[in-house]
């Protein structure tokens, strides 16, 4: 058995995190989203299907191919997220058999192969998206969304909106508004507004933001984090009641305003 750290980032998305996704992604007829999860890694598949129950979605999940192609003819899901590496026959043959009785059925491929050849292999083979390993949930969960809009499986205009109190912000549109007022941000202030908002109430410290929003270390510039927090408020709490505050010693957290 492969073990977990071989496919896990440790990515900071929290249930915390899923929850503040206020924008419910349905089928068109207001019936949950279906997801089949095919991995032999079992823990893999359960902390996957975890995180897609989040989003009040439907999953099954199966361990091998031969579940998998019969689940997919039983549940008919809207989307799979599906192993290229399965102990009977590889995901390739999965989806050739599951198109075949579904010929647009959307699939997000999971590989531990990061070549060039592999991903187009991957696509070539009518895989819509992959994500490589080692992955985080929320990149999963973030792919599936954008996957489902664009093949049509649910409403294209609901977009992904976070709502913390009265700050609102799209994630598509890169839109943000606080109490209906629109709010200009470049793209770092963005990124770090969208990380505090995917963890409400949640105290993050200076490394983490630096991992999550710049993806590496700074070292000795650690105070960039504070230049770009302070960046944020004059445009978010500006003339309004704060919700970035400063924990002193353990970093920064958002809140709805009170």
């Amino acid at each position: 058995m492969r073990i977990v750290h071989s496919w896990y980032t440790g990515s900071a998305f929290t249930m915390g995190a899923m929850r503040a996704m206020k924008t419910e992604l349905r089928r068109p007829d207001g019936q949950p989203v279906r997801v089949l999860v095919v991995d032999d890694e079992s823990t893999l598949a359960e902390l996957m299907s975890m995180a897609l129950r989040m989003e009040k979605w439907d999953v099954r999940t199966a361990l091998d191919g031969t579940t998998a192609v019969r689940t997919a003819r039983e549940f008919r899901p809207d989307v799979v997220v599906l192993d290229v590496m399965l102990p009977d026959f590889d995901g390739f043959e999965v989806l050739r058999r599951m198109r075949a009785e579904a010929p647009v059925l959307p699939v997000l491929f999971l590989t531990a192969k990061d070549a060039v050849e592999d991903r187009i292999a991957g696509l070539t083979a009518g895989g819509d998206d992959y994500v490589t390993k080692p992955f985080s949930l929320e990149e999963v969960v973030l792919r599936l969304r954008a996957l489902l809009r664009r093949t049509g499986v649910t409403d294209a205009d609901a977009g992904t909106r976070l709502i913390v109190g009265d700050l609102s912000l799209n994630e598509e549109t890169r839109e943000v508004e606080r109490a209906g007022t629109s709010i200009d941000l470049t793209a770092t202030e963005f990124e770090l507004l969208r990380y505090l908002m995917r963890n409400p109430k949640r105290v993050l410290s200076k490394a983490q933001i630096l991992d999550r929003v710049w993806s590496y270390d700074f070292g000795g510039q650690a105070n960039i984090v504070e230049l770009y927090i302070s960046y944020l408020r004059k445009k978010i709490d500006a003339g309004r009641t704060p919700m970035i505050h400063t924990m002193r010693g353990a970093g920064y957290v958002l809140k709805p305003a009170t």
